[in-house]
């Protein structure tokens, strides 16, 4: 536009990636090894090349900076402060996801020293505006646990009642009621007992369940809302 001041804006790609065991949220993170953040904790992120796009881009980066393949990567949202890089202008749009974090053997890549999971409430102190691309991926992941279910590729495929509840209470960061959580979640009728029970700790049997496929796709689909 004729009398516009010129911008020059870079693009980045930023991914938030949380890992559960059992009763621990995590995020990776990695220590960069060049640049101007060399030697400081930040998200895996990256600039995308010419010839692919932000989604390719954030795949390329786990693979290279950590080892990490076949995310199921979606879109967070779109950082564009003018000042949340040093000297440059740049925008990055961020991607989440959450997976198993015993499951996912991590390699770290050539150009960060280190490549690590914290629980999120250990957490080193981020390079830039990463504390807040985490607080909104934290939002993101908390919204999509109150309207849709989560766990089928993060418990065992048998698992007892307080298993699932230490995943809700791990990514909530809350604690429920028993008899209430378990009433909650039966409701939705997405659970089916196996027939068969464990002893968890010095406490009396645990009944063992696990997802019924078909309607915990179903339940995706369509939403439900969860709150106690």
């Amino acid at each position: 536009m004729p009398g516009s001041p010129r911008l020059h804006a870079s693009l980045s790609v930023d991914n938030v990636i949380f890992g559960y065991t059992p009763g621990t949220l995590s995020l990776l993170a990695v220590c960069h090894g060049e640049g101007p953040s060399e030697g400081e904790w930040g998200l895996p992120g990256e600039w995308p090349r010419v010839d692919e796009s932000l989604e390719d881009c954030a795949a390329r980066v786990l693979r290279d900076l950590t080892g990490l393949v076949d995310m199921d990567l979606r879109q967070l949202h779109t950082f564009s402060a003018v000042d949340r890089y040093p000297g440059r202008r740049v925008v990055t749009t961020a991607y989440w996801t959450l997976v198993r974090q015993d499951r996912q053997p991590l390699r770290i890549g050539e150009r960060v020293e280190d490549a690590r999971w914290f629980p999120v409430d250990q957490l080193p102190p981020l390079i830039y505006d990463h504390g807040e691309i985490l607080a909104t991926g934290l939002a993101a992941l908390r919204g999509e646990l109150r309207h849709r279910p989560v766990g089928l590729d993060l418990l065992d495929e048998a698992f007892t009642f307080l298993h699932l509840q230490q995943l809700y209470e791990s990514i909530l960061d809350t604690r429920f009621d028993k008899p209430n959580f378990r009433r909650k979640l039966l409701a939705f009728d997405f659970l089916e007992p196996v027939g068969a029970s464990i002893r968890e700790g010095t406490h009396r049997r645990a009944q063992l369940f696990r997802f019924n496929p078909e309607r915990y796709r179903a339940l995706e689909e369509r939403g439900f809302s969860f709150s106690l």
